[in-house]
């Protein structure tokens, strides 16, 4: 049996009996009409910006066809459309109370015949072998409940040669940053998400999550391990997230 990650044990509601799967559903269908503005505001703004890094990393590429993997909203399909003009993105999630949001956003956009969210499991992505020319996930992998299955499944659906880009959450390693981040994580994020939502454990959950999961080279190996080539990561704003990025090899 494959021995589980750290960050995989970790539930938001310690107390349910429900996989991590369908308890991370449903903190997002709670969460769901605040979390943009609930992101908005936690991070000031900032994590537009990790967004549009992120997706800038596919522009050399010209990707007609991307997968957007936990889309909650449909946030990173709509920065990757503006960004790069593909021909199709589809968003996959599977909180349905996201997706709804996400697809009203896309409609006012007027974005309907080029972005496509549909609920779907990172871990049985619903599509053929070989199918996208990228992938991409923002904030999401840390939540799946077994990750390197999920990151067979998008290696898979990748044509070979197209391209994986993750944003998560690290940990900062300079000292003065890292004590700042955690007090922010640990205290204050969790207190300003319980002005919006009555919902503090869910960003307790969000952050024992980040603290536990392979970030940086650990998470590198991960993907080398699953079968990823040319991989990489950049770190941003002082180390509190990175920008992996990977590639389904040429056969």
């Amino acid at each position: 049996m494959e021995k589980r990650l750290p960050h995989e044990s970790v539930r938001p509601f310690s107390d349910s009996k429900k996989t991590k799967k369908e308890q991370v559903a449903e903190m997002f269908d709670d969460l769901a009409d605040r979390y943009d503005l609930m992101n908005r505001m936690l991070s000031c703004g900032i994590d537009i910006k990790w967004r549009k890094k992120a997706v800038s990393q596919l522009k050399k590429d010209e990707p007609k066809q991307i997968l957007d993997v936990a889309t909650g909203t449909g946030e990173m399909a709509i920065i990757a459309y503006h960004l790069l003009n593909p021909e199709k993105i589809i968003g996959i999630d599977i909180s349905e109370q996201m997706l709804e949001l996400g697809i009203k956003k896309v409609e006012k956009e007027g974005l309907a015949n080029f972005i496509q969210l549909q609920a779907g499991d990172s871990e049985t992505i619903n599509f053929t072998n070989d199918s996208f020319d990228a992938v991409m996930v923002a904030f999401g992998v840390r939540n799946f409940e077994h990750l390197e299955n999920g990151l067979r499944e998008m290696l898979r659906v990748l044509k070979p040669g197209g391209k994986l880009v993750v944003l998560e959450f690290s940990r900062p390693r300079i000292k003065i940053f890292r004590s700042l981040y955690n007090l922010y994580m640990g205290i204050v994020a969790p207190e300003v998400a319980r002005w919006f939502s009555q919902n503090k454990k869910a960003y307790q959950y969000l952050n024992q999550s980040a603290k536990l999961f392979p970030d940086r080279h650990d998470f590198i190996d991960i993907l080398n391990r699953v079968g990823y080539s040319d991989t990489s990561f950049k770190s941003l704003s002082a180390g509190i997230c990175c920008i992996y990025l990977g590639k389904k090899p040429l056969r």
